[in-house]
C-alpha cells in the first residue's frame, strides 16, 4: 500500500536537495517512529526560519549527526505538523506542497490551512526568500 497525500493521490517526493523525510528519503513518510509527524513539505522562508527559531526550533544550523543539513529560504522539508500549525497560527507559515504532504497531517492542521499557503514550487525556488 503506498502512502497517499492531503489530495487523496499518491505521495510525491518533497525534496532530494537537501534530503528530506523523517526516514531521509526525499517524502515526507511517517510511521510509529515518528512522534513529531513529520509530515508537511514545506518550502521554507526566511520568516518561517526566523518564527521555528523562535519557538527552540532550529532549522538553519546544520547537525550533521541527524544528516541535518541545516535550511535556506527556498529549501523543501518535511516539516511537523505541529510546528507548521504553530507559525501558521502566529502568521509565519512557510509555503506547502500538497501533492507531497502526507494525509497524516490533517490529524493536526485542516486542510484549508493548508490550502491557504499552498503553492507550485518555481524550478528556482531560492527566489521565494
Amino acid at each position: 500500500m503506498t502512502d497517499r497525500n492531503v489530495l487523496g493521490g499518491d505521495l510525491e517526493p518533497c525534496g532530494i536537495d537537501p534530503l528530506t523525510g523523517f526516514y531521509r528519503d526525499g517524502c515526507c513518510s511517517t510511521g510509529p517512529q515518528d512522534i513529531g509527524s513529520h509530515t508537511i513539505c514545506a518550502v521554507v522562508t526566511a520568516e518561517f526560519l526566523d518564527h521555528q527559531r523562535s519557538i527552540g526550533n532550529d532549522l538553519s544550523t546544520p547537525v550533521p549527526a541527524f544528516r541535518f543539513p541545516g535550511l535556506v529560504p527556498g529549501d523543501r522539508w518535511c516539516v511537523t505538523a505541529r510546528n507548521w500549525l504553530r507559525a501558521h497560527e502566529d502568521g509565519a507559515a512557510a509555503y506547502v506542497v500538497l501533492a507531497s504532504t502526507h494525509e497524516r497531517a490533517l490529524d493536526i492542521v485542516p486542510l484549508e490551512a493548508l490550502r491557504e499557503h499552498a503553492v507550485d514550487v518555481p524550478p528556482d525556488a531560492g527566489t521565494l526568500g
